[in-house]
């Protein structure tokens, strides 16, 4: 073979090499990546197809619309009706600012965008007159969405309000929150403002959890050891020379694990989570998600139980819910929906169904199955233990008339130097149909005399509005 057709080979095997490397690429984008670029809230080619594409209409669970889009002389307007009220639910929709909430997430199917290849989007270029996105449809209820938005009020914090069966988000209230109708106006001024009003503190929102987390601690106690044990508090205990003090430093005198509860022990909890240790405790609270994903219609973070705990006390703070723990508001209703639930924590549920401009259901969210959190058993003496917290303990003020009640307080220390007031809790006790997170945000004040009324009067209305 002469040198000539070595170099003519060379080149042939290089350009098929070329080529091969070529469709393994697109290949890998096309599987990988294509969608991630395409959906990204802040590409622009996305509004070719908002061009030629009426947005579908965003409504509540009993079809009350959201959102719409109108047509004017400068194009397609987003019409969001109530402004604050869903701005971390439903988010925006923004040629300069791109796209959150569901707008973001269920950008895809509002535009009825089926497939995401070039011939899909060329179609729609195509296509003679205006056609229909399709619709989304929230397990929302506007009805107690804006009674808690009123009952929140100018309180910084947010509550979260669902169905412990189904996972249907009934209501998600962050605050302080922002108008999507005016976004442009006051973007400045909103990203500027240090309280972060874009910030979904639902789902995003870090906050030490306090007293409510003693329910994961108990979980752990009953499965790890016998109940009837007693504890003494003195009102405080040295662990290795730290002082930790129970709130305005009562003693509670000799509890077991059902008063410690009731009382809101904090030496009591803490000798318990000295005793069955900083690994039982983390392997309890991922039962309950945490340091997991939660799959859901918005992002979400991970709340958090610390890695190996060194120190006693450390292991005694993060027992009480306080050291290095940290949890978001959606998990916490998660954390009470199980307990109300036999146990079983159910994935939450914000987009109900998806439809089409015919009202023909295309998708349907159904209820999954997230994890076992802990066996009915436990869940049963959790319950009670629950019942009389609200009954005869720190969470009278949840109390509702014919109604029994099953609820937790908390009262967390933050880096703020003001305490969060926290109630968690879910009712009618034996047969529950709402489970609820409540926190303010650095009130000050204990989580029985602020939040707990908040989550009284909601769960007392939702109630009634879901029995009609």
């Amino acid at each position: 073979m002469n040198i000539e057709s070595k170099r003519i080979i060379r080149i042939l095997i290089s350009l098929c090499g070329l080529f091969i490397s070529l469709i393994l690429y697109i290949s890998f984008f096309q599987v990988f990546t294509a969608d991630k670029i395409v959906t990204n809230s802040y590409n622009k080619r996305q509004w070719i197809d908002e061009e030629n594409i009426l947005r579908g209409e965003i409504t509540d669970r009993k079809g009350i619309v959201l959102v719409n889009s109108i047509n004017t002389d400068k194009g397609q307007v987003r019409n969001y009706k109530y402004g604050r009220i869903y701005s971390h639910i439903i988010g925006y929709s923004s040629r300069e600012y791109g796209k959150s909430g569901i707008e973001a997430a269920y950008n895809k199917e509002l535009l009825d965008l089926n497939d995401s290849n070039p011939i899909g989007e060329l179609k729609n270029i195509l296509t003679d007159g205006e056609s229909l996105g399709n619709n989304v449809v929230l397990s929302v209820d506007h009805e107690i969405q804006n009674y808690a938005y009123n009952l929140l009020g100018n309180r910084k914090g947010s509550i979260v309000l669902m169905n412990p069966k189904t996972g249907e988000i009934y209501s998600m209230i962050s605050n302080p929150s922002f108008d999507p109708s005016t976004l442009k106006e006051n973007w400045e001024d909103i990203v500027a403002n240090e309280d972060s009003p874009l910030l979904n503190r639902a789902t995003m929102g870090m906050y030490t959890p306090g007293s409510i987390f003693k329910l994961i601690t108990a979980t752990a106690a009953i499965e790890d050891r016998e109940t009837d044990e007693t504890f003494i508090c003195e009102g405080s205990i040295n662990i290795d020379g730290y002082i930790l003090r129970d709130y305005g430093g009562i003693a509670h005198g000799e509890v077991d694990l059902s008063e410690a509860l009731v009382k809101s022990c904090n030496v009591a909890f803490s000798q318990i989570g000295l005793e069955i240790g900083d690994d039982k405790l983390r392997r309890t609270a991922e039962k309950y998600m945490f340091n997991n994903s939660i799959p859901f219609d918005l992002r979400t973070a991970k709340s958090i139980f610390p890695g190996k705990i060194s120190s006693k006390p450390e292991l005694g703070a993060s027992a009480i819910g306080q050291g290095k723990v940290l949890v978001t508001p959606l998990n916490m209703a998660m954390v009470a929906s199980a307990i109300g639930n036999q146990g079983e924590m159910v994935k939450p549920i914000l987009v109900k169904e998806i439809i089409n401009h015919n009202n023909r259901v295309l998708r349907k969210n159904r209820t999954e199955i997230l994890a076992k959190a802990t066996s009915p058993e436990i869940a049963e003496q959790l319950k009670y233990m629950m019942i009389d917290v609200v009954e005869k303990g720190t969470g009278k003020n949840a109390r509702i008339s014919n109604v029994q009640v099953a609820g937790k307080t908390g009262t967390a220390e933050n880096e703020s130097g003001k305490e969060h007031a926290w109630f968690i809790g879910f009712a009618p006790a034996d047969d529950p149909i709402v489970a609820v997170a409540v926190i303010l945000e650095s009130s000050g004040k204990t989580g029985g005399t602020e939040a707990a009324p908040i989550a009284r009067d909601l769960m007392k209305r939702a109630i009634q509005i879901l029995n009609k």
